[in-house]
Protein backbone atom coordinates (compact mmCIF):
# COMPACT_ATOMS: atom_id res chain seq x y z
CA UNK A 1 0.00 0.00 0.00
CA UNK A 2 1.46 3.70 -0.75
CA UNK A 3 1.03 6.25 2.05
CA UNK A 4 1.33 9.70 1.76
CA UNK A 5 3.57 11.62 4.37
CA UNK A 6 5.42 14.52 5.59
CA UNK A 7 8.74 15.07 3.96
CA UNK A 8 11.65 15.11 6.63
CA UNK A 9 14.20 17.52 6.24
CA UNK A 10 17.42 14.41 6.61
CA UNK A 11 15.42 13.29 3.14
CA UNK A 12 16.81 16.57 1.41
CA UNK A 13 19.33 14.86 -0.84
CA UNK A 14 17.30 11.46 -1.53
CA UNK A 15 14.36 13.75 -2.97
CA UNK A 16 16.88 15.81 -5.07
CA UNK A 17 18.22 12.56 -6.47
CA UNK A 18 14.68 11.52 -7.45
CA UNK A 19 13.74 14.81 -8.87
CA UNK A 20 16.55 14.31 -10.94
CA UNK A 21 16.14 11.20 -12.16
CA UNK A 22 12.10 11.40 -12.80
CA UNK A 23 13.66 14.45 -15.05
CA UNK A 24 15.95 12.45 -17.26
CA UNK A 25 12.96 9.98 -17.92
CA UNK A 26 11.59 12.13 -20.71
CA UNK A 27 14.94 11.65 -21.91
CA UNK A 28 16.50 15.25 -21.44
CA UNK A 29 20.60 14.97 -21.98
CA UNK A 30 23.00 15.07 -18.95
CA UNK A 31 23.53 19.10 -20.09
CA UNK A 32 20.39 19.79 -19.91
CA UNK A 33 19.99 18.10 -16.35
CA UNK A 34 22.95 19.91 -15.21
CA UNK A 35 21.32 23.23 -15.72
CA UNK A 36 18.04 22.04 -13.91
CA UNK A 37 20.34 20.76 -10.84
CA UNK A 38 19.78 24.11 -8.78
CA UNK A 39 16.48 24.29 -9.39
CA UNK A 40 15.78 20.50 -8.79
CA UNK A 41 17.69 20.86 -5.54
CA UNK A 42 16.30 20.56 -2.21
CA UNK A 43 17.73 21.73 1.11
CA UNK A 44 16.76 20.47 4.45
CA UNK A 45 15.32 23.98 5.42
CA UNK A 46 13.24 24.06 2.11
CA UNK A 47 11.87 20.43 2.85
CA UNK A 48 9.20 21.64 5.36
CA UNK A 49 9.32 25.44 4.34
CA UNK A 50 7.71 24.04 0.58
CA UNK A 51 5.11 21.41 2.39
CA UNK A 52 6.94 18.80 1.10
CA UNK A 53 4.87 15.77 0.90
CA UNK A 54 6.25 12.08 0.42
CA UNK A 55 4.88 8.85 -1.49
CA UNK A 56 6.25 5.98 0.08
CA UNK A 57 5.37 2.35 0.00
CA UNK A 58 7.54 -0.67 2.62
CA UNK A 59 9.87 2.43 3.34
CA UNK A 60 10.46 3.18 0.00
CA UNK A 61 10.10 6.92 -1.11
CA UNK A 62 7.75 6.78 -4.65
CA UNK A 63 7.71 10.33 -5.30
CA UNK A 64 6.93 13.67 -3.52
CA UNK A 65 5.36 17.10 -4.13
CA UNK A 66 5.54 20.48 -2.72
CA UNK A 67 2.89 23.22 -2.31
CA UNK A 68 4.47 26.37 -1.58
CA UNK A 69 3.30 30.04 -1.15
CA UNK A 70 0.69 31.52 1.25
CA UNK A 71 -3.27 31.46 0.37
CA UNK A 72 -5.35 32.10 -1.08
CA UNK A 73 -2.74 31.86 -4.50
CA UNK A 74 -0.26 28.71 -4.25
CA UNK A 75 2.02 26.72 -6.45
CA UNK A 76 2.06 23.11 -6.65
CA UNK A 77 6.05 23.45 -7.02
CA UNK A 78 7.46 20.47 -7.58
CA UNK A 79 6.01 16.81 -8.44
CA UNK A 80 8.33 13.97 -9.74
CA UNK A 81 7.77 10.39 -9.18
CA UNK A 82 10.76 7.36 -9.72
CA UNK A 83 10.53 6.88 -13.08
CA UNK A 84 9.83 3.00 -12.37
CA UNK A 85 6.57 4.18 -10.52
CA UNK A 86 5.44 6.07 -13.36
CA UNK A 87 1.53 5.14 -14.34
CA UNK A 88 0.94 3.32 -11.13
CA UNK A 89 -1.30 6.05 -9.33
CA UNK A 90 1.76 7.47 -7.17
CA UNK A 91 1.26 11.02 -9.00
CA UNK A 92 -2.46 10.58 -9.02
CA UNK A 93 -2.21 10.02 -5.17
CA UNK A 94 0.27 12.83 -4.35
CA UNK A 95 -1.71 15.29 -6.78
CA UNK A 96 -4.62 14.46 -5.17
CA UNK A 97 -3.01 14.91 -1.70
CA UNK A 98 -1.76 18.41 -2.31
CA UNK A 99 -5.04 20.10 -3.72
CA UNK A 100 -6.86 18.31 -0.26
CA UNK A 101 -4.04 19.92 1.62
CA UNK A 102 -4.20 23.19 -0.52
CA UNK A 103 -8.31 23.51 0.61
CA UNK A 104 -7.84 22.51 3.84
CA UNK A 105 -4.98 25.51 3.98
CA UNK A 106 -7.25 28.31 2.26
CA UNK A 107 -5.75 28.10 -1.34
CA UNK A 108 -7.91 28.75 -3.84
CA UNK A 109 -5.81 28.44 -6.59
CA UNK A 110 -2.24 26.74 -7.38
CA UNK A 111 -0.51 27.49 -10.14
CA UNK A 112 2.08 24.90 -12.10
CA UNK A 113 5.26 26.10 -14.35
CA UNK A 114 4.97 22.59 -15.97
CA UNK A 115 7.71 20.71 -17.90
CA UNK A 116 6.23 20.07 -20.63
CA UNK A 117 5.83 16.35 -21.04
CA UNK A 118 3.91 17.07 -17.37
CA UNK A 119 0.93 18.84 -19.12
CA UNK A 120 -1.15 16.21 -20.41
CA UNK A 121 -1.06 14.39 -16.43
CA UNK A 122 -1.99 17.88 -15.47
CA UNK A 123 -4.77 18.53 -17.27
CA UNK A 124 -6.47 15.37 -16.73
CA UNK A 125 -6.08 15.84 -12.96
CA UNK A 126 -8.23 19.54 -13.77
CA UNK A 127 -5.73 22.11 -14.50
CA UNK A 128 -6.26 24.47 -17.11
CA UNK A 129 -3.31 25.85 -19.32
CA UNK A 130 -3.18 30.08 -18.82
CA UNK A 131 -0.07 31.41 -20.36
CA UNK A 132 3.45 30.49 -20.59
CA UNK A 133 6.48 30.92 -18.47
CA UNK A 134 10.36 31.12 -18.73
CA UNK A 135 12.14 28.45 -17.58
CA UNK A 136 14.04 29.01 -14.41
CA UNK A 137 16.80 26.92 -15.51
CA UNK A 138 17.09 27.18 -19.67
CA UNK A 139 17.39 30.33 -21.19
CA UNK A 140 15.27 30.54 -23.85
CA UNK A 141 13.09 27.78 -23.09
CA UNK A 142 8.73 28.53 -22.23
CA UNK A 143 6.98 26.45 -19.97
CA UNK A 144 3.45 25.72 -19.82
CA UNK A 145 1.82 27.52 -17.01
CA UNK A 146 -1.42 25.84 -16.18
CA UNK A 147 -3.78 26.40 -12.88
CA UNK A 148 -6.33 24.50 -11.12
CA UNK A 149 -9.05 26.34 -9.28
CA UNK A 150 -9.81 24.83 -5.73
CA UNK A 151 -13.23 26.13 -5.15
Amino acid sequence: MIRVRQGRPDEAATLTALALRSKAHWGYDDAFLAACRDELTLDPADVAARRTAVAERDGGILGFTTLEGPPPRGVLGMMFVEPDAIGQGVGRLLFTHVRQQARRLGFTVLTIDSDPNAEPFYTAMGAVRVGAVPSGSIPGRVLPLLELALG
